[in-house]
């Protein structure tokens, strides 16, 4: 499942009252958007919701939870002069809490950028088609 988030769609997620996002379908993924765009501001923020593909894991099978893995795509200024593992270190931070809960993320592939490193991974795939 491919989630986009742009900024112009940021805040008008957020006002949500908390009730309404404790009865959301997704309230991992609600809130891993949450910390990560009030934390960094990204100019993109793609979740993908990979659990399904990992259901029949022997680690997976008493579990209740349909958001345990994760793909997360996200484009920061905040990234600015930052190695990859420190980039990896801020957002798992940011998640600690819902990768210690019980049920709650197992598995959490990163991809970091900032806008320029970004354009440039685009501009390379546009050259490859």
């Amino acid at each position: 499942m491919l989630r986009r988030t742009a900024l112009s769609h940021l805040s008008r997620a957020f006002r949500r009252p908390l009730s309404t996002m404790a009865s959301s379908e997704t309230p991992v993924e609600d809130v891993i958007r949450e910390k990560i765009s009030t934390a960094l501001q990204p100019t993109t923020l793609e979740i993908h919701n990979d659990s399904h593909l990992h259901s029949h894991h022997k680690a997976m099978e008493n579990s209740t939870s349909k958001e345990t893995h994760f793909r997360v795509i996200i484009t920061s200024e905040a990234f600015r002069s930052k190695m990859q593992p420190a980039r990896h270190r801020l957002v798992y931070s940011l998640l600690k809490d819902e990768m210690a809960r019980e049920n709650g993320i197992h598995a959490l592939q990163l991809r970091t950028m900032t806008p320029e490193e970004e354009e440039k991974r685009r501009a390379q795939e546009a050259g490859e088609q």
